[in-house]
């Protein structure tokens, strides 16, 4: 799934890159700007920020994925997020991550979204 997501953000498809999140009022994205809820508020704060010129400038990756269950219908993911110059392939931007995922029919989805920009 979060390869997925990845290739999506690199290749410029922002609701590819969404389609990880429950479509819900209740998903939260939580940063250093606080608390969104809903996918279309997570949308708009993508929009404005990464692609606010059309698409992300730099490529993603994640690493140090680690993922444990919390019952048959929820799961934990941490892990680190890279950001870096497709042209230098310089580290740009990274931090770390904690994912509340939710098994729904359309396969697991993401609820909860804490993401923490390392200083």
């Amino acid at each position: 799934m979060l390869r997925a997501s990845a290739e999506s953000w690199n290749q410029g498809d922002l609701e590819g890159f969404l389609d990880d999140y429950l479509d819900s009022p209740q998903t939260a994205f939580v940063g250093g700007s606080g608390v969104i809820r809903g996918l279309d508020e997570i949308r708009r704060r993508y929009r404005a920020g990464y692609w606010s010129t059309g698409r992300p400038r730099d490529l993603l990756r994640f690493e140090d994925l680690e993922v444990q269950r919390l019952g048959a219908e929820h799961a934990l993911a941490i892990g680190r997020y890279i950001l870096s110059d497709p042209a230098t392939d310089q580290t740009t931007g990274h931090g770390v991550f904690s994912l509340v995922l939710v098994r729904t029919p359309q396969g697991w989805r993401i609820i909860h979204d804490h993401s923490s920009a390392a200083n």
